[in-house]
């Protein structure tokens, strides 16, 4: 349903835009978690590691795509505030047009690097094949995934955030039953695990398409209107690319990491491994808030309303802290059965493991914060900020991990992410003041 946000009470609209957002990002992170208990119960901790070791790959992936779309979602969501819906459709078009070039050179490009690209992260060599044709099959799915984060970032962008979490629900289940089936009944191995989750995305992104055409007449575009603006597509790649970096930092730094984390053994990388996933499980409510203060901001610009943003940023900070309380509590009591799910009851990883999200519990209250600020700067089109912003967190947080963890192991890594996150807050915050008087005068 398309939404308005430029009139209307700013927690609902936020709130009501974020729920949606929360619950379909936990569903496609499931996609990847799904994978990782059951080849981690059903095949084993040899596995485990090599999903583990491709996953940051995974993530430049998914993310430098979501920068992109994310670019083009704000373009969107101002021309759909400013009730320009001609340049809504135009931008729509330019994006879909780009995006199979793009996503078939991600493809072609996937398959080339793979095993450099492992064999660059240390990756142990016995486990080296398995994670090479995993990451190959996970390339493959390149083209569904950006097609889906394009269609769902265009419903968003006009305030429609729910319809693509029901089509990750759907496709979520399915790639869940999918695995239990094949793997965990017929004992298929772990390329099976990869099979299915490219067939959820490229069904996900099926649905979005025909819901498009069925249901919001905005959107549609047919077969003449499938032309490249030079104009906006200057400006997606602009705002996209930069969000595509900013995006890409965050996995690439976990690519260096991992690569400090690897030569520490197979135990170490399996609790890694588990670990992030919870972590990514953790950021997500904070990043939709963040990403429907973006779109709350981007529609407000549109419309040239000063005062609502603020008071929507305020908001949006208010409910990042709200959600952090939540999460350290949860956090700190479910730490060791979280890591059970993953490992079982291997009690060396579950220890590892449970020391590291003990620190982190109280350390998701910095990435609030940030992410809040982002979401913010990119619906003012700050992107160059945004980079900036997340380049001092990621650089200083791969630094920190390889002096600290020597001495301290997993829970170096904690503190690194926490000195990151201080640092890039004490960045961002001057900068959002300085902005702040710049528009009001």
């Amino acid at each position: 349903m398309v939404k308005d946000m430029t009139e209307g009470s700013i927690p609902r609209h936020l709130i009501t835009y974020a729920v949606p957002l929360i619950l379909g990002n936990l569903f496609q992170l499931t996609y990847n978690a799904v994978d990782s208990i059951i080849v981690g119960r059903f095949i084993g901790k040899e596995a485990l590691a090599a999903v583990g070791t491709a996953s940051p790959v995974m993530n430049i992936i998914i993310l430098g795509i979501s920068g992109i779309c994310i670019g083009a979602s704000v373009l969107m969501s101002n021309f759909f505030g400013a009730h320009e819906e001609d340049m809504v459709r135009k931008e729509m078009a330019t994006t879909a047009v780009f995006g199979v070039y793009f996503s078939l050179m991600v493809v072609a490009v996937g398959m080339l690097i793979t095993t450099p690209l492992l064999k660059a992260l240390y990756v142990p060599e016995e486990i080296l094949d398995t994670a090479a044709i995993y990451l190959r099959i996970i390339f493959l799915g390149a083209p569904f995934t950006f097609f889906y984060n394009a269609i769902a970032s265009a419903l968003k962008s006009v305030g429609d955030s729910r319809t693509p979490l029901k089509f990750l629900a759907f496709c979520s289940v399915l790639n869940g039953v999918l695995d239990v089936i094949f793997i965990g009944l017929l004992g298929f191995g772990i390329t099976c695990s990869a099979v299915t989750t490219v067939v959820a995305e490229a069904l996900s992104a099926v649905l979005c398409i025909v819901y498009v055409y069925r249901k919001i007449p905005l959107l549609q575009l047919r077969p003449g209107e499938f032309k490249v603006d030079r104009g906006l597509l200057g400006q997606t790649l602009r705002y996209g690319s930069v969000t595509a970096l900013q995006q890409s930092c965050q996995p690439i730094g976990k690519l260096l990491i991992q690569g400090a984390v690897n030569p520490m053994g197979v135990d170490v990388m399996a609790a890694f491994n588990a670990v992030n996933k919870i972590d990514a499980y953790a950021f997500t409510p904070e990043q939709s808030i963040a990403n429907a203060i973006t779109t709350f901001v981007a529609q407000n610009s549109g419309a040239k309303k000063e005062e609502r943003i603020q008071k929507g940023f305020r908001t949006g900070l208010v409910l990042e802290f709200c959600y952090w309380i939540l999460i350290c509590v949860t956090v700190l009591a479910l730490r060791g059965p979280l890591m059970r799910l993953f490992v079982g009851n291997a009690a060396d990883i579950v220890a590892l493991g449970s020391g590291y999200l003990g620190l982190m519990a109280f350390f998701y209250l910095f990435p609030g914060f940030t992410n809040g600020m982002q979401g913010y700067f990119r619906g003012r089109k700050h992107m160059k900020m945004t980079l900036l912003g997340t380049f001092i967190q990621t650089s200083l947080r791969v630094v920190f991990v390889y002096v600290l963890t020597p001495a301290m192991g997993l829970s170096g890594v904690a503190f690194a992410c926490a000195v990151g996150w201080a640092m890039m807050l004490a960045v961002e915050v001057p900068y959002y003041f300085f902005i702040k008087r710049r528009e009001a005068g």
